[in-house]
């Protein structure tokens, strides 16, 4: 930071000339760019502003009205101050015109009442202005340093953010156009006392220009944004100022933030294929849930800063799953499964729902609604559903595309139970993948909607299953790998068209002969007789075992 008036006045050349301030006392907080000396009346046309002005008046105007335009002259350029020293023109008080411009003006207008040499004010004053110079161009340095690496490393946002609050020391939030908490880093402040009632506090502050600080709230803003189109904004909440602020200058962390800004936009830019900052911060609050990363408070804390109320309300849980198709490469599967993101996080909006939305693993979005006491959940779970299924069949340009399955669990009470809720739903719509789609009323999922595959599901892991599938289905599962044969596949067929040998054979595009031909080939290898039921029900038991323990 540059010297300020007040600085200048308190190195010891300066109290060695009795220095006497008669007005703008409350300015002296102006930085100090230079020091100039000059009895010329009209010096004001060789400024730039943000000097202090040394002078002994002996060549100052002798009218009011001439010491008044010298005042407004000097103002007018934003020269930080006025220096007069006594001896000279004036001996023990200056005139009272020119007090009384310079109160009117905020102008600080100093005396000295013993005589200095002006040259060692001077040399005093500049390695002050120089040092600081330096000093401004060392931090500059490293921070821009920090934050370039940041930006190469491709550092996420909450990375940006906890450094931005490092080096500040104070609690950084970003936040976006609606004032809703993306990140943040409470700086060992409790982070209850930052987020409380956000929403409300930050659309108080509302500082002019891009960057700007709040005397009232001590907040330091910038926007964030890039190419034009600004998203949010980052804010430093600073409890306590960093010494006082030089007047008309810059607040001394600006240069930090903006920077902190710069690498949030670079972000954004590069990862624009990726999910969006929302999606990845709900994604982060639904895990924690999941994996007890996160506190219940934490989760009520942070879900209520980012406009999703959780506590005193009612909340299911919800789990989407696509429709299985060929399988895409890698990056195809992740754009695949950000827009299907999106599309979910449309239809709650378009629902006019309050919910967490995020993907939950490579193939499924969790959603966890939250509802009001007049809400009726079965109601909403219907019209967030068809919402669904109309952006799905838009999206995809084709109304006979199957729709996503949506799997719901049971509602609960408490943030503290909403684990349970989301875990019921991932098992519902583990099991409901396999359903056949088509000939259901209702347009979502629960526990009883999926009976067998559920309770298969729920079992999936327990070795008493998997070894029944083995002594059921081992020797044609070992035939198929060896011969890269559809035998198991075929018996899907034949089992799931009710045992219709002439149906199934249509199903699996073959003629009738060659499709008896495949079943004898099942029997004899698994040594059962497929006419009888009890063998068929058993087969039929094990491949929907199957597909629970290959998820």
């Amino acid at each position: 930071m540059l010297p300020t008036v007040a600085r200048v006045l308190d190195l010891e050349v300066m109290r060695r000339g009795l220095p006497q301030v008669v007005a703008g006392a409350d300015h002296l907080e102006r930085p100090v760019r230079w020091v100039h000396v000059s009895e010329l009346p009209d010096v004001a046309g060789m400024l730039q502003g943000g000097e202090l002005v040394l002078s002994t008046g002996i060549a100052l105007p002798e009218d009011r009205e001439g010491l008044a335009r010298y005042v407004r002259e000097l103002a007018d350029i934003g020269v930080a101050g006025l220096v007069i020293e006594y001896g000279r023109r004036y001996f023990d008080t200056l005139p009272r015109a020119l007090v009384h411009a310079a109160e009117q003006r905020g102008l600080p207008l100093i005396a000295l009442r013993r005589e200095l040499r002006f040259v060692a004010v001077t040399e005093a004053v500049h390695a002050l202005v120089v040092n600081a110079q330096l000093e401004q161009l060392r931090t500059s340095e490293a921070i821009h340093q920090v934050f370039n690496e940041l930006v190469v490393e491709g550092a996420e946002p909450v990375e940006v953010v906890r450094q931005v609050a490092r080096i500040a020391g104070a609690p950084v939030v970003l936040e976006n156009l609606a004032h809703q908490v993306l990140t943040h880093d409470p700086a060992g402040r409790p982070e209850a006392e930052l987020l409380e009632d956000w929403e409300r506090r930050s659309r108080g502050v509302r500082p002019p220009g891009r960057t700007g600080h709040d005397p009232r709230s001590g907040w330091l803003v910038t926007t964030v944004g890039a190419r034009g189109q600004d998203w949010g904004r980052l804010v430093l909440v600073l409890v306590q100022e960093p010494g006082p602020l030089p007047e008309g200058g810059p607040h001394p962390f600006t240069m930090l933030l903006e920077r902190g800004a710069s690498a949030l936009a670079l972000n954004r830019l590069v990862v624009r294929d990726r999910e969006s900052l929302e999606r990845q911060t709900h994604r982060t609050l639904l895990s924690g849930i999941l994996t007890h990363a996160l506190t219940v408070s934490e989760v009520a804390l942070r879900a209520q800063a980012l406009g999703v109320p959780l506590e005193g309300r009612r909340l299911v849980g919800a789990v989407l799953r696509q429709r299985r198709g060929p399988i895409p490469a890698a990056l195809e599967a992740q754009a695949r499964l950000r827009d299907f993101t999106e599309l979910a996080a449309s239809a709650v909006r378009a629902c006019r729902l309050s919910a967490l939305v995020g993907a939950l693993d490579d193939e499924g979005v969790g959603v966890l609604i939250t509802l009001g006491p007049q809400q009726d959940e079965h109601a909403a779970l219907d019209a967030f559903a068809a919402a669904l299924r109309r952006l799905a069949a838009e999206a995809a340009r084709d109304p006979a595309a199957p729709a996503p399955v949506v799997a719901v669990g049971s509602s609960v009470g408490s943030v503290r139970d909403a684990r349970r809720t989301l875990l019921e739903a991932t098992q519902v719509a583990d099991a409901a993948l396999h359903d056949v789609p088509g000939g259901r009323t209702a347009s979502y999922y629960r526990l009883p909607d999926v009976r067998l595959r559920g309770l298969l599901h729920l079992l999936r892991d327990d070795a008493r299953l998997q070894t029944y599938v083995e002594r059921e289905l081992g020797p044609l599962l070992a035939f198929d790998a060896e011969h890269n044969g559809q035998l198991v596949q075929m018996l899907r067929i034949y089992l799931e068209q009710g045992r219709n040998k002439s149906a199934a054979a249509d199903a699996a595009h073959l003629s009738r002969p060659s499709f008896y031909d495949r079943l004898h080939k099942v029997e004899r290898i698994l040594g059962v007789d497929l006419d009888q039921v009890e063998s068929c029900l058993s087969l039929h038991v094990a491949l929907l075992a199957l597909d629970a323990v290959r998820r």
